[in-house]
């Protein structure tokens, strides 16, 4: 979550609340964060040295206002373009490309290569998966529960093959 914060505030400097509002108006369909998570993440790139908190005054009230600092900026950078880790990539696939256009023009195509890559090679090892399930001669008293099972899986095929698709449809001219 930090560096997709990190990406928020590279927009322009940001109070929690800002940033908490920027989650619930559209980031929070694929990546959700509590008031609390984002807090914490604040504070965290704080004292990483990756974000500087700036007091300014609005309406006779102290705010704290969050900026990326260029040690933020360039760990974010190195994010961007660096392999998909974890279990789920959708999240951090869909947080790297509604962040894309802070990247230059010139960088974009290696990031969406590094997710594609990685989205790649999972739908490969699902199709080995499958390839392997359907040469299985499955037992009459279990094939109803592999059948739901299989679904499961060419559902995760399906989606991947879309996922791919959708990022070969990425126009990434600047």
């Amino acid at each position: 979550m930090q560096f997709l914060i990190l990406g928020i505030l590279l927009d322009a400097p940001l109070t929690l609340y800002d940033v908490h509002k920027r989650f619930r108006a559209g980031i929070s369909l694929f990546y959700a964060a509590s008031f609390g998570s984002i807090q914490r993440a604040l504070r965290q790139l704080e004292s990483q040295g990756w974000a500087r908190v700036d007091e300014a005054a609005a309406n006779g009230r102290g705010r704290k206002l969050y900026r990326v600092t260029a040690e933020g900026r360039r760990s974010w950078h190195t994010w961007m373009t660096s392999p998909l880790t974890g279990s789920d990539p959708e999240p951090l696939m869909l947080a790297r490309i509604h962040l894309l256009g802070h990247l230059p023009p010139a960088e974009r195509a290696l990031c969406v290569e590094v997710i594609r890559t990685r989205i790649a090679e999972d739908q490969s090892r699902l199709a080995a998966l499958a390839e392997e399930l359907d040469a299985t001669d499955v037992p009459e008293a279990v094939r109803e529960l592999y059948r739901f099972r299989r679904a499961t899986l060419d559902y995760g095929l399906r989606s991947h093959g879309l996922a791919l698709s959708w990022l070969d449809d990425l126009d990434l001219s600047a």
